[in-house]
């Protein structure tokens, strides 16, 4: 199986081909045996817009294959360019030209992943409005990425659930729902998403450990409802959903108070964490802390995959793309932890 590592190009109007540029230039060692999936014109243009007085240029290198990426030289960014898509879109500005380039991508290295012809796929920020606007399907990456691989599977959707986690050196998160409206998420919370969730974390999350993974999990309501005062979602549908899984041998705890549980779980110095993991119930829920903790730091991980997808904690950014000030710390780190979870 090859150990190169396809990294998508974003929206082209975003910050992603700009700091998918700064990443090649500045962290040289980790992105050794990586590739851009994209088109050549636009990682051009973010090589151009990165330059800084005294500063050598960064060159862009067109490769044929994945293989290719692993001879590639140091500080020099390999694009293996994808037929069809357009050349650099206005920067900052929401296109259906830009969400289906992006989109394309996506789905050309989610199919090289799944055939093993790459270790890993890392994927820069998308517009998902602009998505849309190109007639995708998907709200994001986690549900396109479910989607090829069911399809690769020959599988029904359902059978391939998927989690999303945010991950840094002090915290980790777990989503119950992803990409849904609060009310529909409150309607997710039911005893077979939540037990789903704690099944596909535990899973993961002991592959990467090594040992089972000490999850916490956090209410619904304030307060985790206060035995029933503030809402049953915690009797009814989250402690049932954790006696099962503790039932099944996982190390389990909660539901706990959403405003505390994941100030006990970080890991800081001077102070281990009570959890591996957090289980949140809903997106801002999980993603907040994690994101309040360091953008720099925080890694997108879809889990449940049959293959390894990491991303940025962040998004398109178009109010600064184009000036060359983005920074390109999450992106190294997504990049750092999909070679690590390859492995």
């Amino acid at each position: 199986m090859s150990t190169a590592i396809a990294i998508t190009q974003g929206d082209p109007s975003g910050i992603g081909p700009e700091i998918i540029a700064k990443a090649f230039r500045d962290a040289p060692h980790d992105l050794c045996g990586c590739f851009v999936v994209g088109d050549v014109a636009t990682l051009r243009r973010a090589a151009q817009c990165i330059e800084r007085p005294g500063m050598p240029s960064l060159p862009v290198a067109v490769i044929d294959t994945p293989a290719q990426a692993l001879q590639a030289l140091a500080r020099c960014v390999p694009v293996l360019p994808l037929p069809g898509l357009p050349g650099p879109q206005p920067w900052g500005q929401i296109g259906a030209e830009a969400g289906r380039a992006a989109a394309d991508c996506v789905v050309w290295a989610a199919r090289a992943a799944l055939r093993g012809e790459v270790a890993a796929l890392v994927t820069a920020p998308l517009h998902k409005e602009a998505m849309s606007a190109a007639g995708v399907d998907y709200p994001g990456h986690t549900e396109l990425l479910q989607a090829e691989s069911a399809r690769h599977q020959g599988v029904p959707l359902a059978a391939m659930p998927v989690r999303m986690m945010l991950a840094s050196d002090e915290l980790r998160t777990v989503l119950v729902s992803i990409h849904v409206s609060l009310r529909d998420a409150i309607e997710a919370v039911t005893p077979a998403n939540v037990a789903q969730t704690l099944q596909i974390t535990h899973a993961a999350l002991r592959r990467t450990l090594g040992r089972a993974p000490r999850i916490g999990v956090a209410g619904l309501n304030p307060h985790a409802g206060e035995g029933g005062l503030f809402g049953r979602e915690e009797m009814d549908s989250i402690a049932p959903a954790i006696a099962a899984a503790r039932a099944q041998g996982m190390d389990v705890h909660g539901p706990f108070a959403p405003d505390t549980v994941f100030m006990r779980a970080r890991h800081a110095p001077r102070h281990p964490g009570e959890f591996d993991v957090v289980v949140a119930m809903y997106h801002d829920q999980g993603l907040i802390p994690v994101k309040y903790l360091g953008v720099d730091k925080g890694v997108n991980v879809t889990l449940g995959l049959p293959l390894v997808r990491t991303s940025p904690d962040h998004g398109t950014a178009f109010d600064i793309a184009g000036q060359g000030i983005a920074d390109a710390s999450s992106l190294v780190e997504a990049v750092r932890m999909a070679r690590q979870l390859a492995r």
